[in-house]
């Protein structure tokens, strides 16, 4: 099967299911925070997941049913963090789910993207350095700490060449982040978090970028379809006047990366970005082993550095269901049904406001009243291949 870099990487070679199973959402942490929001947004793919699968959509993953013994396809709210876990679930291959699966937590964070403050600073059971060294000339510079004496150390390290940026690594949507331009401003911000947290999950500290655009680079494969895209990330204001992820404005094609490529023509700047989502990709390959994903996205910033200097990397990954996968779902279920189809263009919003316009072609897959968010409406709209959107 083709997948993300195409011919000459190795997969499971697996047999599909084809007699019907059962698609399930699946809570990775039951005691975490979920918005109301992202469960109903979960529950809406892995319904349309199911249809298209002809499976049964069966609800929350209750291992205590067992299912009635069916075969079982996840829809998870966050990637699964240990192949001993993905294991007891059932899941062996990327046939299994939608999202991925890595060795260690950590993998699925912000902290692999950048190495540690020091040799001696601490880190958690399964760091992998070689990885840091592989993707240096595909990320932004950076430091990932595990203590707050770490995080102190490499954000004065940092700052001699301007503002960095402090990055909780669990945080989604570009919220909680912080913009520091001083060694006072820095203590203060770290000062304000959880140590614990710290410890147990890391913090990124990177340099920050003026004025930057973000691209999203990724591919989805659902049996035996491939779709691979690439596109531009939007802005919004929520209901508390905070910027954050407003959507996405995708190119997808049938196939690997090889294909989308052949059909469509990048600018340069979304080429760079392709090919350093691309290398960041493959090191996680080479340097995780047990990680394997049939939904990968990689979230690349290029703008301004210190100095003016243009600057562009891979700032993190998701293999899990996230922002842009309400245009992954439209081009899913479109290139499923066309067979001739090769290529589309799809956005997807995220609008905040009880009045916020909707148009009238938008396949909506949330609007609500979230306990947290305030009014929200998310929704995704196919457009004309030759459209201006890139």
């Amino acid at each position: 099967m083709d997948t993300f870099f195409g011919p000459g990487v190795a997969v499971v070679d697996t047999v599909l299911n084809t007699t019907g199973g059962s698609v399930v959402v699946w809570s990775a942490d039951p005691q975490a925070y979920s918005s109301d929001h992202e469960r109903a947004t979960r529950k809406n793919f892995a319904e349309r997941l199911a249809a298209l699968k002809q499976f049964r959509f069966a609800g929350e993953y209750d291992a205590s049913r067992a299912h009635e013994n069916t075969p079982l396809y996840f829809v998870p709210s966050d990637t699964v963090s240990s192949t001993q876990l993905a294991r007891s679930l059932g899941i062996s291959t990327l046939h299994d789910l939608f999202g991925g699966v890595v060795p260690y937590p950590f993998v699925a964070t912000k902290a692999i993207t950048h190495p540690l403050a020091g040799r001696a600073a601490a880190c958690p059971e399964g760091w992998a350095p070689a990885f840091a060294a592989a993707v240096s000339d595909a990320v932004l510079e950076g430091y990932s700490a595990f203590s707050l004496e770490d995080a102190r150390w490499a954000g004065r390290q940092l700052l001699e060449n301007g503002p960095v940026r402090v990055k909780p690594v669990c945080a989604t949507g570009g919220r909680g982040q912080t913009m520091v331009a001083g060694a006072e401003a820095l203590d203060a911000c770290l000062a304000a978090m959880d140590e614990r947290e710290i410890a147990a999950n890391g913090v990124v500290i990177e340099e920050n970028l003026e004025n930057p655009d973000t691209f999203s680079v990724g591919q989805v494969i659902v049996d035996e379809l491939v779709v691979s895209y690439y596109g531009r990330q939007r802005m919004t204001r929520d209901n508390a006047g905070q910027s954050v992820y407003g959507g996405s404005d995708l190119t997808l094609a049938r196939g690997n990366f090889d294909a989308l490529l052949a059909r469509t023509a990048p600018p340069p700047a979304l080429g760079l970005a392709i090919e350093q989502a691309r290398r960041y990709h493959q090191a996680v390959i080479d340097c995780f082993p047990g990680f394997f994903a049939s939904r990968v996205n990689y979230d690349v910033a290029q703008g301004a550095g210190a100095g003016g200097q243009r600057r562009s990397g891979v700032l993190e990954q998701s293999w899990r269901v996230g922002g842009a996968t309400g245009a992954e779902m439209v081009a899913i279920e479109s290139f499923w049904r066309d067979p001739a189809l090769d290529r589309m263009r799809v956005s997807c919003f995220e609008a905040y406001g009880e009045a916020a316009p909707i148009p009238a072609d938008a396949q909506v897959h949330y609007r609500g009243i979230d306990s947290q968010t305030g009014h929200l409406t998310k929704y995704a709209l196919h457009k004309p291949y030759d459209s201006d959107t890139t």
